[in-house]
């Protein structure tokens, strides 16, 4: 579980012409594209012929046009991160780094997501559901206490999430979350630290805790502010950040993930993981999580593109 990955390319003509997928229209648009740009340098670093896309449907005609033998997604939310991308791959029988139509679909909805887990055992915070087009949350706030957040039941980087103090903020928190979701999580808010676990192939990587001076990890928090505080090690006992490390992965596999990506946690003070979404196409910035725990296994941007990109084998 915990050790480095090799590679099973050995020569960058073996990959053929990679279509690297990046940008699209999502809310996520921004993130991809500073992504997009570290991976394309490291493919060119690494002597892979490739060709960068700007969304699904300029893919599709490099596509048809016989330019790409496999892809590289870096798209995230809708559009890339749903299920759509790889079912249209599938058909094409082209390749694909990470999950697969069925569970890139299943991670990308938060509340499937967690049905699933507590089926099987796995915590996560308790919840409830909003849709329709009165929504309602003063129900959530009797059952789930306060504090909450309220979340976009598909979508990532925090775009959309609040977190709610008071019955006051809560209508506001609603309404920015349908902005970009018919489905609203109202989800309660767990004390204590907040950990991720990536994932390569079989592999759960260095947990990485972080901490900021923000209401919690929001979107500014992760991409563009540099009052985060990312510690890997996490500064756990080895014991400790092991049994969570096979837990991540134990909640990475009961959706169905493949591939790579990252799991996010909560851990409170009593030493319980809380687990909330898993994420299959995580962020490749220079803030990103994926890239900071590879690097501690000793794994280096460049590698660690290499090796993402053999999930497409």
């Amino acid at each position: 579980m915990n050790g480095v990955p090799e590679r099973r390319m050995a020569q960058a003509a073996g990959f053929g012409r990679v279509g690297l997928v990046i940008g699209g229209d999502s809310a996520e648009r921004e993130v991809s594209l500073n992504g997009g740009r570290a991976v394309a340098a490291a493919l060119e670093r690494n002597g892979i012929d490739h060709e960068v896309f700007d969304g699904p449907m300029a893919l599709f005609e490099g596509i048809r046009a016989g330019r790409v033998d496999r892809v590289f997604n870096l798209l995230h939310g809708p559009g890339g991160e749903d299920g759509s991308l790889q079912g249209a791959l599938q058909l094409m029988d082209v390749p694909v780094t990470g999950a697969d139509l069925a569970s890139s679909a299943l991670t990308m909805d938060k509340v499937r997501s967690k049905w699933v887990w507590e089926r099987n055992g796995i915590l996560t915070p308790p919840f409830a559901v909003l849709q329709g087009p009165d929504m309602d949350g003063r129900d959530a706030i009797h059952s789930l206490g306060l504090p909450l957040f309220v979340k976009p039941a598909g979508l990532g980087s925090s775009i959309g999430v609040s977190r709610v103090e008071n019955d006051e903020e809560l209508e506001t928190a609603i309404a920015l979350a349908r902005r970009y979701s018919p489905i609203v999580l109202v989800e309660k808010a767990i004390e204590g630290g907040e950990y991720f676990a990536g994932i390569l192939g079989r592999t759960s990587l260095p947990l990485i805790r972080v901490e900021t001076p923000r209401a919690f990890y929001d979107y500014t928090a992760k991409y563009e502010s540099d009052d985060t505080r990312y510690d890997c090690p996490c500064g756990l006992p080895a014991a400790v950040e092991d049994g969570l490390r096979e837990q991540a992965l134990r909640a990475f596999d009961l959706l169905g993930a493949s591939g790579w990506g990252r799991v996010d946690f909560l851990l409170d003070d009593e030493g319980q993981a809380w687990f909330l979404e898993v994420n299959t196409t995580p962020g490749m910035t220079d803030h990103s999580l994926v890239p900071q725990a590879a690097a501690e296994m000793g794994i280096g941007f460049d590698e660690l593109v290499w090796l993402i990109l053999e999930t497409s084998l």
